[in-house]
């Protein structure tokens, strides 16, 4: 069935309980709001720290948001794009646009102006939704891309050259006549990128996601009275498809701005939340934080956290050591997914297998999996080749790109691009990345953007960026460059020069040397990471 039958469903059994809670630590004031005080207070956002919403308003709203987009004339096959900070209007506007017919288009909220119009060029979107965060780079862009597309403003103080959403929607019904969808009728368009850095827009039914919430609630067994926390980026197909397990079932979900492991465990008292995702960094720094004593278990309440699973990126063997000696009664679990397979799932650890920590699992509910050599045929276990996998959740195509998808896509199976071994047990290990992605902190960088960045600067002959190891993101970025003959140039004038860069693309090291290249001219990033760190990161994840 379509995905938007379950908010159906879930406010007819469960209407009048709470859905969504958003806590934002930044503000100081500590006191409920509800939707409607929400309302009136919108001309002064920083007088609430907490705000709510039932199953009822979630829908609700959904249905306002749905009746705006179809009274501007959209219709089934159309796109909206969602540039919005996590926050309890992000998910009924993405509701809102899957009940119209239409696709939702979540776009990375690093994304600076360019990558923005790039993505909504490539997705075709008809109208695009932002948030406060966002003016600057949308005005920047505004009179490209408001030619042929409409710009909705979430926010208080709605700029000149979009349409304030809030004032919009409270004159829509808050009733929708239903339209006919199938599990065949296209959903959602997600962004990813190959090796080249340039997005990619990654196509799906709702049929794919209707799988991620069997999957994920097959996985971690949410019931009704399970409450999950979200931190990670809700555009993140990872945040997202971790929060259908509960949205299956009815359960309620709190939305957390913040990493700071006092709020995290804050949250997790306050609101007796029993399952939590975390990314690496944000693990390691709850621990680090409680070795240091600033963090006391004692001044919160814990007894109801039952599991904290983690993904996005590779998770040390020591982390989860050190976090079963401080959580011995917490079951932890890892899954592994792509975009590409409506994120994670395809291959999971299981928390009955904590044994295996290091591994990605085996495959997951209603998933197949293969380990391949370059012609497709399956290696022989304990070798190394490149992972294959199958099931509902795989895309259906990388949009308007027909020889990309011929690339990654053959008769349902999905070649990832990731290099994996399978023990004797069955478990799947990755071994590397085929593409040279840095996964930083779980959000993915695309090295080929730095270089061809820093090649601007004109006293630079070549460069190379790697991912090194770092023991609180998994990876950073290290910039290897070649300064031309004749010229001069300091780690200082290149840390100034990447200033213009986003922070999150910017290198975290800077060295000077000869870039070596094969041949053929291509740089053989294997010798940097060598060179630079690969030992020791195998060894780091191995420690303790």
């Amino acid at each position: 069935m379509p995905i938007v039958d379950i908010l159906e469903q879930n406010c007819s059994l469960y209407g009048n309980e709470t859905a969504l809670v958003e806590i934002n630590p930044q503000v100081t004031e500590n006191r409920r709001v509800t939707w409607k005080e929400y309302n009136l207070i919108e001309a002064n956002p920083t007088t609430h720290y907490r705000r709510e919403i039932t199953w009822n308003v979630f829908n609700e709203k959904a249905n306002r948001f749905a009746n705006l987009l179809t009274s501007r004339g959209i219709k089934k096959g159309d796109k909206v794009a969602i540039l919005l900070m996590n926050c309890l209007e992000w998910l009924p506007i993405y509701f809102g646009i899957l009940k119209t017919g239409a696709l939702a288009v979540p776009l990375n909220f690093r994304y600076a102006s360019d990558e923005i119009k790039y993505c909504l060029d490539l997705a075709e979107v008809d109208i695009l939704v932002f948030g406060p965060e966002f003016i600057g780079r949308v005005e920047e862009i505004c009179d490209d891309i408001s030619k042929n597309r409409l710009l909705f403003f979430v926010g208080s103080n709605c700029p000149t050259f979009a349409e304030d959403y809030v004032s919009l929607t409270a004159n829509c019904s808050s009733s929708f006549n239903r339209i006919g969808l199938t599990d065949d009728d296209y959903a959602a368009i997600y962004f990813s990128s190959g090796t080249t850095g340039f997005p990619k827009a990654i196509l799906h039914k709702h049929r794919a996601l209707m799988h991620s919430c069997r999957v994920e609630q097959n996985h971690h067994g949410q019931t009704h009275n399970d409450i999950f926390l979200c931190i990670p980026p809700l555009y993140h197909t990872g945040a997202k498809m971790h929060w259908f397990g509960s949205f299956l079932v009815g359960a309620k979900s709190v939305l957390l701005k913040g990493t700071d492991p006092k709020t995290i465990l804050k949250a997790v008292s306050q609101e007796h939340c029993t399952i939590v995702w975390l990314l690496v960094p944000w693990a390691q720094d709850i621990l680090d934080a409680i070795d240091r004593g600033d963090v006391r278990l004692e001044d919160y309440e814990l007894d109801q956290w039952r599991l904290m699973h983690i993904g996005a990126q590779p998770v040390p063997q020591s982390l989860i050591a050190r976090w079963k000696k401080i959580f011995p009664n917490h079951d932890y679990d890892t899954n592994y997914g792509l975009s590409e397979s409506i994120g994670p799932g395809a291959v999971h650890l299981g928390i009955e297998n904590i044994h295996k920590v290091g591994a990605i699992g085996k495959a997951g509910f209603g998933w197949q999996t293969r380990i391949v050599d370059e012609k497709h045929n399956d290696v022989k276990q304990g070798e190394v080749g490149e992972l294959a996998i199958k099931g509902p959740g795989v895309m259906d195509c990388y949009y308007n790109d027909p020889k990309a998808t011929a690339e990654v896509l053959s008769d349902g199976w999905l070649f990832t691009g990731d290099m994996a071994m399978e023990d004797e047990d069955g478990f799947i290990f990755l071994v590397d990345r085929k593409k040279d992605v840095v996964i930083s902190g779980g959000e993915n960088i695309y090295p080929v953007q730095i270089e061809d960045f820093i090649r601007t600067n004109d006293a630079v002959k070549d460069v190379a960026v790697i991912g090194v190891p770092d023991p609180r993101l998994g990876e950073t970025t290290l910039a290897a460059i070649e300064v031309k003959e004749g010229y001069t140039l300091t780690e200082d004038e290149v840390n100034q020069f990447c200033l213009k860069l986003p922070r999150y693309k910017r290198p975290h090291r800077i060295v000077f040397m000869e870039i070596p290249r094969n041949p053929t001219g291509k740089i053989e990033k294997p010798k940097l990471r060598k060179l630079f760190g690969s030992d020791e990161l195998v060894a780091a994840q191995n420690k303790g």
